[in-house]
């Protein structure tokens, strides 16, 4: 077997070059074309509410699966297994509820920020702290997402890190502030199909290769990475069925129904029939790219299964198994490899695009119009200097990206961090009419307060664990959980004992999302019952 390439092709790189180029070619598209606009925000921000429910069921697809499903799927279930696969119910669950009891109750208010219902149900401080709570987040999240493929592409060609960040955050930034929502959904549309040939790709060349899909699932059985039938309640297991259904569904609802990146699109659609089809349609891609996803997990570990680049110390890093699989599946056709890179960044510039455009709108409808009276014109202009600033705050916050781990697990551990408060702080007030002001902003803190509890203590515990672990002396304790648990416990004879408190510590992450909501329905509805 020849040597695996260590650099992209000019093919790659004309591939890649005429991906990022066609997206900023959108957005310019779209400035022109509605550069004599006279509907302001309403055009800039929602698209004048007239878009179609095909394009924005692809933009929901691949705005917030993105690079983190492309390289963080294929990794998960090289590690840990197909398990990963039930997300597509609970994503299932969350579209029936959000369609139901979510997007009515947007349209018949008529609103365009997400928070704006919580003003109208609570106060005005419920609505600032919420949407303070999502910009947050979205900064945070966004920087994981830049930062993602910027890795992958470094690792495995030796291409500049911070190069790569820049040019991903300046693209989105610059198609975003020109053509606001619109650019940002048809780039999306454009985007999914890269996608989409890129997984294809890596499919069809790795089961030719590896002598057939059914040789690779062959393998993976015998490496037990085929495993849909787990379904111990242990909530320390990273992923039962139990805790994807129950966790992922808390987790996704917490994107697709209270999400600003996410309601922005619905609000879209020209009517509330269309924004129904829209996230129905939304998952049928979603099966479309996760399954796809799963498959090239497969086809990572059938193709490294008695060599790992992992342990032989090819890669660094789980998150560059696929883009270093790829370097090897397409050495011999050029331009492939780069279609594969494009692939990844594709999803990169979807979500970075979407979640920016969503934080100009809340900054402009939560912050500034209730306070002024400006011309349509004037609020559009602060729209678009609202979109340069946050794609410069999260071009800044990728480098803290660089300090949290597989992308993966760091990315729906932020979702499930602020996602479950505010899905809890939603739930209060359309569920329970006597849920007061002071409960639904005491709730959301304590639901916040809480949840970064857990997070910090899981990453206390781990070094902990570590630490303690320097201290065994001859005798080697098996874990107690097996491969697939969250965090192994840790044993020893000599060093101090770990608290009790540490198998709470334990816990899966799909589940951050359930302490949240949780936290917050109790603490908002005992504050309102006494207040």
């Amino acid at each position: 077997m020849s040597a695996v390439p260590t650099e992209l092709s000019t093919a790659d790189y004309a591939v890649f070059g005429v991906t990022l180029g066609f997206s900023a070619a959108i957005g310019i598209f779209y400035a022109i074309k509605d550069w004599r606009s006279r509907e302001g925000t309403e055009e800039y921000l929602l698209g004048g509410r007239n878009l179609g429910m095909i394009p924005v069921s692809l933009s929901l697809s691949v705005s917030f699966m993105s690079a983190v499903t492309v390289l963080g799927t294929p990794a998960e279930v090289y590690i840990y297994g197909t398990m990963y696969w039930w997300f597509l119910l609970a994503m299932l669950i969350v579209a029936v509820v959000t369609s139901e009891l979510y997007i009515p109750m947007f349209y018949k208010m008529g609103i365009s920020s997400t928070y704006e219902y919580l003003e109208k149900r609570f106060n005005r401080p419920v609505r600032i702290l919420a949407t303070v709570t999502f910009i947050l987040e979205t900064i945070f999240y966004v920087g994981i997402v830049i930062y993602a493929p910027s890795l992958a592409l470094s690792a495995v060609t030796g291409f500049d890190l911070w190069t790569a960040v820049m040019s991903t955050g300046i693209v989105c930034t610059f198609y975003t502030t020109l053509g606001g929502i619109k650019a940002v959904i048809w780039t999306d549309v454009f985007q999914a199909v890269v996608m989409l040939c890129g997984f294809l790709a890596v499919t069809i060349r790795g089961s030719i290769v590896l002598g057939g899909y059914e040789k690779v699932w062959q393998i993976c059985e015998e490496g037990g990475r085929i495993d849909f039938l787990h379904f111990d309640l242990d909530p320390r297991y990273r992923h039962t069925f139990w805790s994807i259904i129950v966790g992922g569904t808390f987790l996704w609802l917490g994107v697709y129904a209270v999400s600003q990146s996410q309601v922005q699109r619905y609000l879209c659609c020209r009517s509330v029939k269309q924004a129904k089809g829209a996230i129905y349609l939304n998952w049928l891609g979603l099966v479309v790219i996760i399954s796809l996803s799963v498959i090239n997990g497969t086809i990572l570990y059938a193709f490294y299964h008695d060599c790992d680049p992992l342990g032989t110390g090819k890669v660094g890093a789980t998150d560059q198994l696929l883009p270093y699989m790829a370097l090897e599946l397409f050495k011999d056709y050029p331009g492939v490899t780069g279609l594969v890179v494009s692939c990844i960044f594709s999803g990169s510039l979807s979500t970075v695009s979407s979640g920016i455009n969503a934080m100009s709108c809340v900054t402009v409808e939560d912050f500034i119009k209730p306070v002024t009276k400006w011309s349509d014109t004037t609020y559009t202009w602060v729209s678009k200097g609202s979109v340069i600033i946050y794609g410069g705050l999260c071009i800044a916050m990728a480098y803290l990206a660089s300090q949290l781990g597989g992308v993966l697990e760091a990315a729906l551990s932020i979702l499930g961090l602020v996602g479950g408060p505010l899905v809890g702080l939603f739930t209060l007030g359309l569920l329970f009419p006597f849920a007061n002001s002071i409960g639904a902003f005491v709730g959301l803190l304590s639901g916040l307060a809480v949840s970064i509890w857990v997070y910090v203590g899981i990453g206390l515990k781990n070094i902990v664990s570590k630490v303690i672990n320097t201290y065994k002396v001859n005798a080697t304790v098996p874990s107690t959980i097996a491969l697939n648990m969250s965090t192994a416990m840790m044993t020893t004879t000599v060093a101090p004992e770990i608290p009790a408190i540490a198998d709470f510590y334990s816990i899966s992450y799909v589940y951050y999302s359930c302490i949240g909501v949780g936290t917050t329905l109790v603490i908002g509805l005992l504050l309102s019952l006494l207040t």
